[in-house]
């Protein structure tokens, strides 16, 4: 029996895959029912000819030598039978106008070659699931989002100490500034979305802490690759890449998250109103979108803060399991009051230095 069949991830779904230079990679890596397709008429025929008992979950779409693929996209859209249709786009050029295109078109997702198999396959998965959860999470957002206000006192407090933390820091920030754009070119800031209280998105600000040209410094630091002794080499070139220790971190990217500065300019989110100065901590979209059973969608009810029971507990220490965690969470959002800010306030300093990364 062959044993990298067994280890395989697996992928439950039917996959229509279009593209032709990723097309190998497709056929050998997954262990699932994909269809390959690398003409344009074919595919426009195979769409036409579905019906709701043949429709596949998920399509994958590659950009790269591909002139018709965001029509191709507008195409499954506008078909009432295909807007269901999960859209994942395959591309091997790093291409912002590519991906700002994806974006606007709202498909799934975007995976530029290579990447980790476990976590792409892990995603088309859980991609699969949330289309059937989908519903339920939008009703419970919008009756979390009703029920959910921050309390006048909390959020005074909030405006006044972040304000005056922003005034007292701004040299910091100046420096931190300087020296993020001395040592690697890009931007100061780092945006991401996150998820805070009543389901709300928006944007999460730190400190850049990586390289600007993290994606294009992967063929020089290919060696570290962890897949780098499992691939099948073909081409003198592992298919997937995990790195341990992220060489992509500058120096004083390390150095800010050791002692949390990269942090600091979320006080500019707890100032908008964003989030609280104490809360629990916003969540990456694809975490928020677990977390929508009744058990765990507590958490939600209170506030998303810079720091809170998490941080102050056993952040750093291996002994954190996510169900502890969550239970902390729910704990702050059942119990949350100015005395257990204050403490939780008191508790963070000694807390920001962490022993590991996590």
């Amino acid at each position: 029996m062959n044993t990298s069949t067994i280890n395989r991830p697996q992928i439950n779904a039917k996959i229509v895959h279009f593209g032709k230079l990723l097309k190998s990679v497709i056929a050998e890596e997954f262990d699932a029912n994909v269809e390959q397709m690398d003409d344009p008429e074919d595919f426009r025929r195979y769409l036409d000819q579905q019906s709701l008992l043949t429709l596949p979950d998920i399509i994958l779409i590659e950009v790269d030598d591909n002139k018709n693929c965001f029509d191709q996209i507008r195409e499954i859209k506008k078909n009432p039978l295909l807007q269901g249709l999960i859209i994942v786009l395959l591309g091997i050029k790093e291409d912002r106008s590519w991906r700002k295109k994806a974006l606007e078109l709202k498909v799934n997702d975007y995976y530029t070659y290579p990447f980790p198999l476990e976590d792409f396959c892990e995603r088309l998965n859980f991609l699969v699931k949330f289309k059937l959860i989908k519903p339920k999470l939008m009703e419970l957002s919008q009756q979390v989002e009703v029920e959910y206000q921050t309390p006048f006192a909390k959020r005074a407090f909030d405006v006044v100490a972040s304000g005056m933390a922003l005034l007292v820091l701004f040299p910091l920030f100046i420096i931190v500034a300087i020296l993020i754009r001395l040592e690697s070119k890009g931007p100061v800031i780092y945006k991401s979305k996150r998820v805070g209280a009543g389901y709300r998105i928006f944007d999460f600000y730190k400190f850049r802490s990586m390289r600007s040209d993290a994606d294009k410094m992967l063929d020089s630091i290919a060696n570290l690759n962890q897949y780098a002794n499992e691939s099948d080499k073909k081409n003198g070139k592992a298919a997937f890449v995990k790195f341990k220790d992220d060489p992509r971190i500058t120096k004083l990217g390390a150095f800010l998250r050791k002692t949390s500065i990269d942090e600091l300019p979320q006080l500019i989110n707890v100032f908008i109103g964003d989030m609280s100065l104490v809360g629990n901590r916003p969540l990456p979209l694809y975490e928020a979108e677990q977390l929508t059973t009744n058990e765990w969608s507590t958490r939600f009810l209170g506030p998303a803060g810079l720091t809170g029971l998490w941080q102050i507990s056993k952040r750093g220490k291996k002994d954190m399991s996510e169900t502890e965690r969550k239970e902390l969470d729910n704990y702050y959002a059942d119990n949350y009051s100015i005395l257990l800010d204050l403490k939780i306030i008191l508790k963070t300093i000694p807390a920001l230095i962490q022993k590991e990364e996590v």
